[in-house]
């Protein structure tokens, strides 16, 4: 099997996580933050919802430098509702789908960086790249995001098996 396709039953797993995840946002809570130094609801979902942007960017080329020198930042889009987070999210999905499907097994062993500023923060083949600072980023993301539903009253979904608010792993 080629390694694209392994990738990609891992990450169409973790996407219908998300998904269900994201759609559970609550509408009007998304100012709403834990502390102080947390994001907001808004801020964490936006970022879930963006965050496979980066497979298509890590596959299609060398590095990123996510603050420019002489230029701003890249910005991703903002969404204000549940359902416009699972909309943003769907458009990358369907990118990172397409990117993965497309890569050979010698593209994702190619070296792709992290930059910040010019300056290299890290190197590492892109399917490590995809794995660990993509997908595990995602997961965690996810967790933080599941946390917040516990403390304002939200159910929890099943994701890896039933939450003590589902029963089942629907």
């Amino acid at each position: 099997m080629a390694l694209n396709q392994g990738l990609l039953a891992e990450f169409n797993q973790e996407a219908a996580g998300t998904r269900k995840t994201l759609e559970r946002v609550p509408r009007d809570k998304m100012d709403w933050k834990p502390h102080a130094r947390s994001w907001t609801f808004g801020q964490l979902a936006n970022h879930l919802a963006t965050l496979p942007s980066w497979v298509a960017i890590t596959i299609n080329t060398d590095s990123l430098d996510v603050m420019p020198e002489g230029a701003p930042p890249p910005r991703a889009p903002v969404a204000e509702t549940p359902e416009a987070l699972v909309a943003i999210f769907d458009n990358h999905l369907a990118e990172a789908r397409a990117a993965i499907e497309g890569v050979s097994d010698a593209d994702f062993m190619k070296p792709w960086s992290l930059l910040v500023g010019g300056k290299v923060m890290f190197t590492l083949p892109k399917i490590a790249v995809l794995r660990g600072f993509i997908f595990n980023h995602s997961i965690h993301h996810r967790g933080q995001l599941t946390v917040y539903f516990r403390m304002n009253d939200v159910p929890v979904p099943a994701l890896y098996g039933p939450s003590a608010d589902e029963g089942s792993f629907g």
